[in-house]
């Protein structure tokens, strides 16, 4: 990303769902680039490759969070699987990085440009095993905390652990901290009545557990004085569903922090406006078909929190292809961002 000036360097950082990009990767992680169906409807493998690489070009970040990346496990490697991608189209984020294994088919992987920064993985906290009330333990242990939620577990764990990066802008020498997320979906699948209540309660109940957790390891890197950013999908934004009543917050104002306290308040503006709902509208970052309505819904999902040093000069945008005039004015990039995935890119430029 070119800097506004020479004596104020900038960073573009994004997070980008991709959905079942794993799907599009073969034996030893080779891309699938035919015309057979890829796991989205009616979109071969080979349109939804080049759509995702076009969506990659446009937005241009020089480091991007990929949530559902392609699975770690089994003979098959996240980074490798991406850096094929990346040599394959051409792409300047030509290196990734992945932490710990995920539990599912979905990994969280970030694929960067070297040219621009360099990064490690570097996960913090002590190892738990839950027995103990630990604060902030490492994102591949367990985590005891108690909701106050009657019935409820209070040992939690995370099927995809978040990815925490140390990353340095090589020109300006700027460290980052990243933490990327993708947070326990709430959504309750083949249930209905009584059992569909309960495992809903059950999700939100591991989401908000999982968001506590992130949180105060945000707090500690904020009192050790580091800059930081939280992104990703965390399945949830204020006032989205009728439980959060009985938590007084969703998850996302839970990782927030407490807006009366900015010195350690995160700043996200497309998760503020939820915070109004009385204004009768709202940002989205992902579209999905809702077979009930016949429709397509458009929700907000994805964010880019930053702490209070790096909020003050930066810019956020959400690659929609409907409400991003941009995105609309260019047909190639709207047909990619529809083809590629059933999330949109969020990004923010930083000036360092």
């Amino acid at each position: 990303m070119p800097s506004d000036s020479p004596s104020q360097p900038s960073l573009r950082i994004a997070t980008y769902n991709v959905e079942w990009f794993t799907n599009l990767f073969g034996h030893k992680d080779k891309l699938l680039a035919d015309d057979a169906w890829s796991s989205r409807y009616k979109i071969t493998r080979r349109d939804q490759l080049r759509a995702i690489a076009d969506v990659m070009r446009a937005v241009d970040a020089d480091a991007m969070m990929i949530i559902e990346a392609p699975d770690t496990g089994g003979g098959r490697n996240s980074v490798r699987a991406l850096q094929n991608f990346a040599a394959a189209y051409g792409l300047r984020q030509s290196r990734a990085l992945s932490g710990f294994e995920s539990h599912t088919r979905q990994e969280i992987t970030l694929l960067y440009d070297p040219q621009v920064v360099t990064v490690r993985h570097a996960p913090m906290g002590a190892r738990s095993d839950g027995r103990a009330f630990t604060r902030a333990p490492r994102f591949d242990s367990k985590f005891r905390f108690d909701l106050g939620v009657e019935g409820q577990r209070d040992v939690h764990t995370f099927s995809k652990p978040p990815l925490e990066v140390a990353l340095t802008h090589t020109a300006s020498g700027k460290a980052l901290r990243l933490i990327g997320v993708h947070a326990k979906s709430k959504a309750v699948h083949g249930a209905s009545g009584p059992a569909a209540v309960e495992i809903a309660l059950e999700n939100r109940t591991k989401q908000l557990a999982q968001c506590v957790w992130i949180r105060q390891r945000v707090e500690d890197h904020i009192a050790a004085g580091d800059s930081v950013i939280v992104l990703g999908d965390f399945n949830d934004g204020p006032k989205q569903d009728g439980l959060e009543a009985q938590f007084e917050k969703s998850g996302v104002e839970v990782v927030l922090g407490d807006p009366s306290q900015p010195e350690t308040h995160l700043k996200d503006p497309n998760a503020e406006v939820w915070l109004d709902p009385m204004q009768g509208w709202a940002l989205s970052s992902a579209r999905f078909y809702h077979a009930g309505l016949k429709w397509y819904v458009n929700t907000l999902l994805d964010y880019v929190m930053l702490s209070p040093d790096l909020a003050a000069r930066a810019r956020w945008r959400i690659y929609h292809p409907f409400d991003d005039p941009k995105c609309y004015a260019s047909d190639p990039l709207k047909n990619a961002l529809l083809t590629a995935s059933d999330h949109f890119p969020v990004c923010v430029d930083l000036t360092l």
